[in-house]
């Protein structure tokens, strides 16, 4: 039983591996089947990409040699147009020298025309030089025969005869062409000074010795002259400007020579009047500050006449005396205004001469700087300005320029020249002069020199027209008594020395004062 058992068992072992050979047969041979299918489908798309790769391959290269015969082709076009640009250059200048070839030829045969030509000339000059020279020695054979002269002898009797012709035609000719060229150079200059004088275009104004000053009502007026007149007082000896108030209406008249002085009494009177606050103390106070605005302001004046110029680097003491020129008077003008019209006119006459123009109009602008000088310096206007000038340093020939109003100097530069050109032409214009207003400026200023004079005198002011002279003695050097003797000398000096018409005043102020601050 077991072994039957056993026997099935085998059996249905070996019925089990039949059936499992069998089945892994028919597994396999599906595996085969689908290999062999996948196979087919692998091989079939390897044969499509091999195709479509060789479809690309031929196209890229049927696209390559296109390109490439394209580019050939441009290439073979481009050489064409190379070869078919140089044959035409070539064949012009073939043209070219063609031309040149026959004109060279026409020319050639031209020259040997005209030379042909001229040795046939030079045959016949030939021939005609031999006749002259038969003819010569023929004339100074008979010459010799009839005068018995030698041949050096009868050669220096011709060459005296024909230099005395021609001495005779030289000295024409010369004073001909001398007669002309005085004749044109009349008329350039005459030209010249007209041009210039229209380039300048200056204006004559003309100085007058009062200043107006406009009051805001009529009660201002007895606020300046104060109790007793102490205010009006206190203002004319601070000022020494006369201080006039009549029935004008809102308005006060300020009469001096001094312009710088009428200068700084009207800005001392305007700033007094707009305070309000009229005493001496207040008067003493608004002089100084005005006088030191007057410093700011000359300096002022003369940067801007140095601008006006186109002057530039000039010394700033130097500028202020240009700026003072601007407050002073000469034959009845403004000396500035004088000294700039000088200043252009001698400018324009460097233009048109090729001259310096700025160094001319520089000399032109300070050939009166001497006037600028303080009063009671000695010397006259042309020594001080030489002196002024020479301080700070300015050129030789600004200083030659100068120095020209000194009677017999001779000016050593052309620029020189022309200042004294542009001088006279102002001086003879119509209404440059004033002498009346001249000669009164100058009286005043020769009275207020004799009071200067003397030790004990601090300042003098010339008012009331001249006909009274006031003078600040130094208070520590004379006594009251004292200052009654000084005023008799200044009158018996002024009696010496000048001539005038009518009497003269002198006031002699004493004024000592003491101050001291408590701290």
């Amino acid at each position: 039983m077991e072994m039957v058992i056993i026997i099935l068992a085998i059996i249905a072992i070996v019925v089990s591996f039949v059936a499992g050979k069998a089945v892994q047969t028919k597994t396999f041979e599906r595996n085969i089947n689908a290999a062999h299918d996948s196979a087919e489908g692998i091989i079939n798309e390897a044969n499509k990409k091999a195709q479509n790769t060789v479809k690309e391959a031929s196209l890229a290269a049927q696209e390559e040699a296109h390109k490439y015969r394209s580019d050939v082709e441009t290439e073979l076009k481009q050489r064409r147009s190379e070869i078919q640009k140089q044959e035409n250059r070539l064949a012009q200048r073939e043209e070219t020298l063609d031309n040149k070839d026959s004109a060279y030829q026409k020319r050639e045969s031209s020259l040997n025309r005209k030379e042909q030509k001229l040795n046939r000339e030079q045959q016949n000059l030939s021939k005609q030089q031999d006749s002259v020279n038969a003819l010569i020695q023929e004339r100074q054979e008979e010459i010799q025969r009839v005068a018995a002269l030698s041949q050096e002898e009868a050669r220096d009797l011709l060459l005296q005869e024909t230099s005395e012709k021609l001495a005779s035609e030289r000295a024409k000719m010369v004073k001909q062409s001398y007669l002309q060229a005085q004749e044109e150079a009349n008329d350039n200059a005459k030209n010249l000074i007209v041009q210039a004088i229209q380039q300048s275009s200056a204006d004559v104004v003309s100085e007058t010795t009062v200043s107006v000053v406009a009051l805001p009502n009529e009660d201002m007026k007895g606020r300046i002259i104060g109790r007793e007149g102490r205010n009006i007082r206190t203002f004319e000896t601070l000022t020494g400007i006369d201080l006039i108030i009549d029935d004008t209406p809102e308005a006060v008249v300020l009469s001096g020579f001094d312009p710088i002085r009428r200068e700084v009494a009207k800005l001392a009177l305007e700033k007094l009047i707009k305070d309000g606050r009229i005493h001496p103390a207040r008067i003493e106070e608004m002089v100084e500050k005005s006088k030191k605005e007057l410093d700011q302001r000359i300096q002022e004046i003369g940067e801007e006449t140095l601008f006006e110029l186109g002057i530039h680097s000039m010394s700033p003491e130097l500028t202020k005396h240009v700026g003072m020129l601007n407050f002073k008077i000469g034959h009845g003008q403004n000396l500035l205004a004088h000294s700039i019209e000088v200043a252009k006119l001698t400018g324009a006459f460097a233009a048109e001469l090729g001259e310096d123009v700025t160094l001319a109009k520089r000399a032109g602008l300070l050939h009166d700087i001497g006037k600028s000088v303080t009063n009671g310096t000695e010397g006259s206007s042309v020594e001080l300005g030489v002196d002024l000038v020479k301080k700070y340093h300015e050129s030789s020939i600004v200083i030659d320029a100068i120095e020209a109003y000194h009677a017999g100097h001779e000016p050593e530069f052309i620029i020189s020249e022309l200042v004294s050109v542009a001088e006279k032409i102002t001086f003879s214009r119509p209404g440059e002069h004033s002498e009346s207003l001249e000669s009164y400026v100058h009286r005043l200023d020769s009275l207020e020199k004799i009071s200067d004079s003397f030790e004990d005198v601090e300042k003098s002011y010339a008012i009331q027209a001249g006909r009274e002279i006031r003078v600040i003695a130094k208070p520590g050097m004379i006594s009251d008594t004292e200052a009654i003797v000084l005023a008799r000398k200044i009158k018996k000096k002024i009696e010496a020395d000048m001539k005038y018409p009518g009497h003269i005043k002198v006031t002699v102020i004493r004024e000592k004062r003491s101050v001291e601050y408590a701290k």
